[in-house]
């Protein structure tokens, strides 16, 4: 993921991190999440985004990487979705993931979304192959 280049950041740049995050959900534009455990452990983050168009948000998520293949990631994406679609207008989520990260496929495989398709991307990490796999799931689906 991009963001994680500039990681980690100094406590100023984590606060107006949070600051944006919080103008940006107060905006109605992203809504990020923490995954945590019942302890309070930082398992990962996940969130819904406007920037698939007015009718469609997307889902991002990432989880720590000693806690990858538990399930953890397909349990948050399958609350966001269930979230997604109680926000009235919204028709349609979407995932969208480097062909080359085969855990982020198993997410939507899991949750019911449809594979749409690929095409070509950046490659923003050096495990990244450069084509961006996207996959759909509609309200009428669930």
């Amino acid at each position: 993921m991009a963001w994680i280049a500039t990681e980690p950041l100094s406590l100023p740049e984590r606060e107006a991190k949070i600051g944006e995050w919080t103008r940006r959900w107060d905006d109605g534009v992203d809504f990020p999440y923490a995954i945590a455990d019942g302890s309070g452990d930082l398992l990962g983050g996940c969130g819904l985004h406007r920037r698939i168009g007015p009718a469609g948000l997307g889902i991002g998520y990432w989880v720590r990487g000693d806690r990858v293949g538990q399930g953890i990631a397909t349990r948050a994406v399958a609350a966001l979705t269930e979230a997604a679609f109680s926000i009235e207008g919204v028709d349609h989520v979407e995932i969208h993931h480097d062909a080359a990260n085969v855990a982020s496929r198993r997410v939507p495989e899991k949750n019911g979304f449809e594979l749409v398709g690929e095409s070509p991307d950046e490659a923003v990490a050096p495990s990244e192959v450069g084509v961006d796999v996207t996959w759909r799931r509609r309200r009428t689906d669930v």
